[in-house]
Parts: structure tokens; sequence; C-alpha cells
């Protein structure tokens, strides 16, 4: 059974909501309750795919890009001290 729920938010926050809400493919409400089934530890392991993820999947293959190039990747863009132009 669904029930309606009432929130009192921030003009520009539900604003932020609606358009992240429409990036994602899902409806305001649906962003709600996931977030509420997080907190209470309903939300299964795997999460749904987004559109955006379904998208994307496979795009990299056949590049020759690794999860180690990636991980290096990463290393140099946040542990590096002295970032260089890219």
């Amino acid at each position: 059974m669904q029930t309606k729920l009432t929130l009192r938010m921030d003009d520009q926050l539900i604003a932020a909501a609606k358009k992240h809400a429409t990036r994602t493919g899902k409806s305001l409400s649906q962003l709600v309750a996931e977030y509420f089934a997080a907190c209470v530890g309903a939300v299964p392991r795997q999460a749904q795919e987004t559109p955006t993820v379904a998208r994307l999947r496979g795009c990299l293959k056949g590049t020759g890009v690794t999860a180690d190039d990636y991980g290096a990747y990463l290393e140099e863009k946040y542990l590096d001290p002295t970032p260089r132009a890219r």
C-alpha cells in the first residue's frame, strides 16, 4: 500500500532534485523512496542501473583501457600534489 507524504523543503532544493530526477529517468517520488529505503537498509546491494549507465555500458570495449589504467588515472588525479595539465 502506498501512502501520500508531504515534505517541506527549500524551493531551490526541490528544483535541483527535480532536475536530477529527470536526468536519471526517475520520478521525484521514486528518488525519495529509494533514499528512505537506503536509510533504513532496505535497498538491495545491487542498485538498479540508471539510464545513463545503461547508455554508457560497453563504450570502452575494445579500447584496451583496463581497470588498472583507470585506477592509475584516479591516483594521479586525486593523490598527486602537483596536477599536470590534461
